[in-house]
């Protein structure tokens, strides 16, 4: 006579004979203490560095010009994200249309802007008066003008950094902008046009919160970038961070030492940049797949999960 046993008590047999056997990662390991081993060699080498001047560093880390510097430095990135983020989101609407006039532009400037230095481009607004010495408004070829100024007076270096920086950032926000939009299904804007909804309104209701999650990592990037960028306008004497370096080391010749001064400063905002740019991702990452990616150092400092058991015997099918 043949009997079969219930799924039930095949299911306790099975996980009775199952023993969990963690899976060992000698070589992770080793690589990792190597790691560790070369960074703090690294960290012990350079804190015994007597050329770094380590006394000079702390003096000027939190001096005041170092704030100011700090200061011109933020609402540079701040202003400079803003006048991308919104030019930018305009260019990528009009390369998106069918319109062949909008269509040409904003490749044009696209091509532009993407395609020169960042650096020729903060020089050229920097020293736009030796191209034309006055701005003026009015009627071509009449002689009849409504406003004039002078170009250095209007362009600031504050004023020409700012463009320099959130022209070159709407080029690339542009493009940004169109990959999450096209990464949308069509089929979305299709059904909200048979609701009747507007395609302004289709836009910013429908299409854009999906096209957040393609967007928001790489904007966060750039956005990180863009702090770092602003040390490029110190060829124009922004007086921004790294403008205020350059002065200081170009009187006490500590070349070093307050380049470690501004790195270090650097290196804290962008650490600090990095935490809402991963709390965004989180949250508009919900319901996919990177939704529920834990942070580096949460997975570093949590431990790596158990993988897949080992049976150490095979189950039986039947008892006869």
């Amino acid at each position: 006579m043949t009997t079969t046993t219930a799924p039930a008590d095949l299911d306790r047999t099975a996980s009775d004979e199952l023993t969990i056997v963690p899976l060992r990662h000698y070589g992770r390991w080793i690589a990792a203490l190597a790691a560790v081993a070369a960074l703090v060699g690294l960290a012990g080498s350079l804190a015994k560095n007597a050329n770094l001047h380590w006394e000079i560093v702390g003096h000027y880390l939190f001096a005041g010009l170092v704030f100011d510097g700090l200061v011109t430095t933020l609402w540079l990135t701040a202003a400079a994200m803003a006048l991308g983020l919104v030019l930018g989101a305009l260019v990528a609407v009009m390369r998106l249309s069918t319109h062949p006039v909008l269509y040409g532009l904003s490749s044009l400037f696209v091509w532009f802007f993407r395609g020169t230095p960042l650096l020729v481009q903060i020089i050229f607004w920097g020293y736009a008066a030796a191209l034309y010495q006055y701005v003026m408004i009015g009627v071509p070829f009449s002689g009849i003008t409504f406003f004039r100024i002078e170009t250095n007076s209007l362009l600031t270096p504050a004023v020409a950094a700012l463009l320099a920086l959130g022209l070159n950032e709407a080029a690339y926000a542009s493009e940004i902008v169109r990959a999450g939009i096209q990464s949308v299904d069509p089929g979305q804007t299709e059904a909200a046009h048979s609701l009747g909804m507007r395609p302004a309104l289709t836009m910013r209701r429908i299409v854009l919160p999906q096209a957040m999650r393609v967007i928001i990592p790489p904007m966060g990037n750039e956005t990180i970038n863009m702090l770092k960028m602003t040390a490029l306008v110190s060829i124009i004497s922004a007086h921004d961070l790294m403008s205020n370096i350059q002065d200081v080391y170009a009187q006490n010749y500590q070349v070093i030492p307050m380049l470690v001064v501004a790195s270090l400063w650097y290196l804290g905002l962008v650490t600090l940049l990095s935490v809402p740019q991963a709390w965004l991702e989180r949250r508009y990452g919900r319901g996919t797949g990177r939704g529920g990616h834990e942070s580096p150092l949460r997975r570093m400092f949590s431990g790596a999960p158990t993988l897949p058991v080992r049976a150490k015997k095979d189950t039986k099918e039947g008892v006869r």
